[in-house]
């Protein structure tokens, strides 16, 4: 099984045995499907999965009945009780205080805290993230630049609070403004970012179905229905957390859309008038270009007849020849020192 492991799954596998006969939780950052291994370890697993793209990986998966799976962006059965919680890193510090926030509410008194995760993903500051938790954390075992870390649950985790996890800022919008939402590690979480902000200066007059796709904390789609009250607007994202941001971005201003996930195009209907995207080119730790290139290959199939795309990117990334060869027109319409704004229809 190793060769198709990341680095801190195979660091598991060889430490599996400390699973064995537990009620385990597992949440953060799934970088494969090493997680549904450990059904034959544990008596029962519950896969907490905050990512859509890794839910339906495991979703299409074989699996047993000691295997539950839930993706949201927080956990749905409050009165589950674990032994054991292993937590793989994301990227985020933040979002990592969020998850073991949300879910040492549901474990036992005394119960195993298990963090795994790569150097460059923050895992040397585990002691800290540990601290409200238990009185002190061990090094269980390390390899290829990643560590497994253990302390006991010996504190009672306090209620958890969505509410004390939202931040709030304002941006302005013409001559107004527009209230956003954001939960930890969401993209746009405590600004407007410069590639959104080129996008939003340059947007050409919108009708019909506006989807926004990655929509992150709802900045985007957010201020097109401020501008364009009568489109019908649809929001998707690979991450949990970015849909209950966006949610909350619509609900402060008063604005509807659909909101749901979608692993780039997966989950969107044909017949989208105007697909407006600031794309990711980032999992977790690792850069990856591929989903985009997919999705630009994909999209006309999915725009109505005369529909646009609008796709705002790092200048330095190859996307005109994917733009090329799936459409018809493409041009840049707006740049500056680190952003190209293109339309392609």
């Amino acid at each position: 099984m190793s060769h198709a492991l990341s680095p801190v799954s195979q660091l598991l596998e060889r430490n599996q045995s400390l699973f064995a006969g537990k009620r385990l939780l597992i949440a953060g950052y799934l970088e494969d499907n090493f997680a549904l291994h450990l059904q034959t370890v544990a008596s029962c697993v519950s896969i907490f999965c905050t990512d859509y793209h890794r839910y339906r990986a495991l979703q299409a998966s074989p699996s047993s009945p000691n295997l539950t799976l839930e993706f949201d962006h927080q956990p749905r059965d409050t009165d589950a009780r674990y032994d054991a919680l292993l937590l793989l890193l994301p990227k985020a510090k933040r979002e990592s205080q969020y998850l073991l926030a949300c879910l040492t509410p549901l474990l036992t008194p005394g119960a195993d805290l298990f963090l795994a995760g790569e150097n460059r993903g923050g895992i040397n500051g585990a002691d800290k993230l540990l601290a409200l938790y238990g009185d002190g954390s061990s090094k269980l075992d390390s390899a290829r630049r990643c560590s497994l870390v253990h302390c006991r649950l010996n504190a009672e985790p306090a209620r958890f609070c969505l509410e004390q996890w939202v931040t709030n800022y304002a941006i302005p919008v013409d001559t107004s403004t527009v209230n956003i939402c954001a939960l930890p590690g969401v993209f746009s979480a405590d600004a407007l970012d410069e590639g959104s902000a080129l996008l939003l200066a340059h947007t050409p007059p919108l009708h019909g179905r506006v989807l926004d796709l990655g929509c992150g904390a709802g900045v985007i789609g957010a201020v097109l229905a401020h501008r364009y009250p009568d489109i019908k607007l649809e929001l998707c994202d690979i991450n949990a957390l970015a849909l209950e941001s966006s949610r909350r971005t619509l609900a402060a201003n008063g604005m509807h859309g659909k909101v749901h996930a979608s692993d780039m195009l997966s989950d969107i209907a044909p017949g989208i008038d105007f697909l407006i995207t600031n794309p990711p080119f980032h999992a977790g730790l690792n850069t990856l270009y591929a989903p985009t290139e997919q999705m630009i290959t994909a999209a006309p199939g999915r725009l109505a007849k005369g529909g646009k795309m609008l796709l705002v990117a790092n200048a330095f990334l190859r996307y005109p020849p994917y733009l090329e060869r799936a459409f018809e027109r493409h041009s840049v319409i707006a740049e500056n020192r680190k952003f190209r704004l293109y339309l392609a229809s």
